[in-house]
């Protein structure tokens, strides 16, 4: 048997005495992490988003929204936050602590400008899910754990319609977190007929935007990969 490449981008394998561990909180179930497309801004992505939600088939949603003004994305995260309270499911804000407090959200998603987990946790509080962006490292993935952070996320694995994508991340990263402890996330063109590689590597949620919103029928996707998660468990 071969012995995966655990540390691709640097080429070594990824290991420490005491590696860091995640705070036991309670995360969500493993499966699809929903982002949300664009601005919000036509009541078919409203009704849609409910519906996805209504399903069970999304675990996590994240509201990111990089063009709306401050007063918009007030209103469409207390929006997100009572449609999320209403199906049970765990709404993080993306990069916006200050907005994350403001709507009463479970938590927040961090990028590799967005600040410090630890700073997050302060302003938050200890039952908030805070996760972080690592993409293709396992060493900021580290440093995100120690930090108090929840979950990392890797990615991206193919590329990506909804934002440039430089960095590239491996099933090896996927891997290396699951024996560390550590919940990840992948992010990163990943859709139905691409994702199974990235469940089987270890990845406990697949983050989508397009690979949801963009299919033809989006709810039948998400029960797709509801379906995908459920037979991993199973092997």
């Amino acid at each position: 048997m071969t012995t995966p490449d655990l540390h691709p981008i640097r080429g070594r394998a990824f290991s420490h005495s005491e590696p860091a561990k995640p705070n036991p909180r309670a995360l969500p179930d493993r499966g699809l992490y929903l982002i949300t497309p664009g601005t919000l801004d036509s009541d078919a992505t409203w009704t849609l988003t409910d519906a996805l939600l209504a399903s069970g088939a999304v675990r996590w949603l994240q509201y990111r929204d990089k063009l709306a003004p401050p007063e918009s994305r007030h209103a469409r995260a207390r929006r997100l936050r009572a449609i999320s309270r209403t199906h049970g499911t765990a709404l993080v804000i993306n990069d916006e602590v200050a907005l994350a407090s403001a709507c009463g959200a479970d938590g927040v998603h961090l990028g590799e400008d967005d600040g410090d987990p630890a700073a997050a946790r302060d302003a938050l509080g200890a039952s908030a899910l805070i996760g972080v962006s690592c993409y293709d490292s396992l060493d900021r993935a580290e440093q995100a754990i120690s930090a108090g952070a929840d979950y990392v996320a890797f990615g991206a694995f193919y590329p990506s319609r909804s934002k440039s994508a430089p960095r590239r991340a491996s099933t090896g990263l996927l891997r290396t977190a699951a024996e560390q402890g550590w919940p990840a996330v992948a992010i990163g063109g990943l859709e139905a007929d691409n994702v199974a590689p990235i469940i089987e590597a270890g990845a406990r949620w697949t983050a989508m935007i397009h690979g949801i919103y963009g299919a033809e029928d989006p709810l039948l996707e998400a029960r797709r990969i509801q379906e995908l998660f459920a037979q991993g468990s199973e092997s």
